[in-house]
């Protein structure tokens, strides 16, 4: 049995227990005040300029999705009591081996692609968790495998640059303290406690900070939940800020997202940047965004599932950044702990196109074209990047006008283009034997800062 650490609150459920707590949490009974509300009380911390600035600049990560349940190849969290039973569910782990799993494998395939950051779920909807816990048992460390995934990826991705960053689920079908169960948390547990459950979820939080730290991004998910509240989510963000000042947390960690959309609420609390899901953000120079979106059509998994294609992967990435937003890819690594070797081949393929238009996606701010079916735009420094999608059937693109002058241009991968910039717009022509079948990208290097540019529809 591992021995337990000095919890953050008092009150821990699990195999692994200890009580302690801080002198506020004390005092808080003795003054009528719960130890949320004192906590509560306290403004969130202002989000760190610096990291955030960094963070978009990566433009592009790997999310990834994986567990037991990779044994059913059905979805993750969502399966449990929905096509699985949760009796057979919520013992898979037992039978969770994936001895080809490498941690630098996977590493190496990000940056294959083109990935500058990586985003793993440390543990999903389900309650299983994907480190050595000292909270509950139910972990990776009591499967057949018996190693600390989480910190193998933490250490492959720091040795090869990769911003590491977890995914955390603050609704939990599994533990008995959380008030919603399985199926999809239409169910309820007989004796719950939801104050006892977030000293839960603060302890393991506060692990996987302190161990697998500095972390890039918590990317939390599950509070759109009955049992998770707005005061919850202030005081979890400024709990995880306290530990970490440089972490970015998405608005998934309060009540703010407007469903799939991933947009924040006016008046709510929001974290620092917001989430789109399995779709591209709207265009937004003002608010942070990373859309979330799988390389097939499940999170987890799933045998012979449907592939995206080349062009569909890559025309999604340029007009996340055309929208200035980032671009979180998933792909749910197979039982036996491998990427399935055709997403690796795919993720391959965006690489090599990265490498020859990288300029126009990484350090770049979206416009001031608005991304549209004939393409997107990109910008940095004194340099516009044009992502043409579809030619007209003339030949020639017309763009609306934009205060700066064209001073030169050309065409990433080669080959001629021709610029007209006059009051009423530009017109650029490219011959057919130049185009580039998913996008050909122009840069126009212009007589000052793009970045001045107004946004154009």
């Amino acid at each position: 049995m591992k021995t337990s650490p000095t919890p953050v609150l008092p009150a821990r459920w699990g195999g692994r227990q200890a009580v302690s707590c801080c002198l506020a949490v004390v005092l808080a009974p003795l003054l009528g005040l719960s130890s949320l509300a004192v906590r509560a009380a306290e403004a969130p911390p202002p989000t760190d300029a610096a990291a955030l600035a960094h963070w978009r600049a990566l433009r592009f990560g790997m999310f990834i999705h994986w567990g037991p349940v990779s044994l059913k190849g059905t979805e993750i969290g969502w399966s449990r009591g929905a096509g699985v039973p949760v009796e057979v569910y919520d013992q898979l782990y037992r039978e969770f081996n994936p001895a080809r799993f490498n941690a630098a494998e996977w590493v190496a395939v990000a940056k294959v692609a083109g990935m500058k950051y990586l985003v793993f779920t440390s543990k999903h909807h389900d309650g299983f968790c994907m480190w050595d816990s000292r909270h509950t048992d139910y972990d990776i460390l009591s499967t057949p495998f018996q190693r600390d995934v989480l910190r193998e990826l933490a250490d492959a991705c720091r040795r090869e640059g990769l911003l590491f960053c977890l995914y955390h689920s603050i609704c939990d079908w599994w533990h008995p303290d959380y008030p919603l169960g399985s199926p999809g948390g239409r169910s309820r547990k007989p004796a719950p406690d939801m104050e006892r459950y977030t000293t839960y979820l603060k302890n393991q939080l506060a692990e996987l900070i302190q161990n697998y730290g500095p972390l890039g991004v918590l990317w939390f998910d599950g509070e759109w939940e009955e049992p998770w509240n707005e005061t919850r989510g202030r005081d979890l963000y400024t709990f995880c800020r306290g530990l970490q000042s440089s972490l970015l947390i998405n608005n998934r960690v309060s009540k703010a997202r407007n469903d799939m959309a991933g947009t924040s609420r006016a008046g709510f609390f929001a974290g620092d940047f917001d989430t789109p899901e399995q779709q591209v953000g709207r265009f937004n120079l003002d608010r942070p965004w990373e859309s979330c979106i799988t390389i097939c059509q499940q999170w987890a998994w799933k045998p012979d599932d449907k592939m995206k294609s080349l062009e569909e992967c890559l025309r999604t990435l340029i007009t996340c950044a055309g929208g200035d937003g980032n671009l979180l890819f998933n792909v749910g690594p197979m039982p036996d702990g491998r990427i399935e070797p055709r997403q690796v081949e795919r993720l391959r393929e965006m690489g090599a196109w990265l490498v020859k238009h990288g300029e126009a996606i990484y350090g770049t701010r979206g416009g001031p074209f608005k991304p549209g079916n004939w393409g997107a735009s990109t910008r940095q420094g004194d340099t516009l990047y044009l992502h043409v999608f579809e030619w007209p059937a003339g030949g020639e693109l017309r763009l609306p006008p934009i205060t700066r002058k064209v001073l030169s241009s050309r065409v990433l991968t080669g080959g001629e283009v021709g610029v007209r910039q006059t009051d009423e717009g530009l017109s650029l022509r490219v011959p057919p034997a130049d185009r580039q079948p998913i996008a050909t990208v122009i840069a126009l290097k212009l007589d000052g800062s793009a970045w001045e540019l107004a946004p154009v529809p």
